[in-house]
């Protein structure tokens, strides 16, 4: 019988440690950005139906962001890999969040 363990899978999904936090709680705040992944929204709706998550540190404690913010997808997609993690602040511009 084999024994799952031997197959050397690995979970292919990430998961980001901390308690959520709200956007609007962020803004203009330094933060830094550890992580991030996209995936397709429950709001498919709105927007451009993709939900991007952020693993972020604000004011030196771990936590977890969820947008779908078009703006926010496009910009934080143009980032190579290589200079994650980054500091950013979050602000609002014209109705729209921008990374500064």
């Amino acid at each position: 019988m084999n024994n799952f363990k031997e197959f050397g899978i690995e979970p292919q999904i990430k998961s980001f440690e901390g308690d959520k936090i709200p956007i609007r709680k962020i803004l203009n705040k330094q933060i830094v950005v550890e992580d991030f992944k996209y995936s397709d929204s429950k709001f498919k709706d709105k927007g451009n139906g993709k939900l991007l998550t952020l693993q972020i540190i604000v004011d030196n404690t771990k936590r977890v962001v969820f947008t779908g913010s078009t703006n926010l997808i496009e910009m934080i997609g143009q980032v190579p890999k290589d200079k994650i993690p980054f500091t950013t602040i979050i602000v609002e511009e014209n109705g729209r969040y921008e990374f500064t």
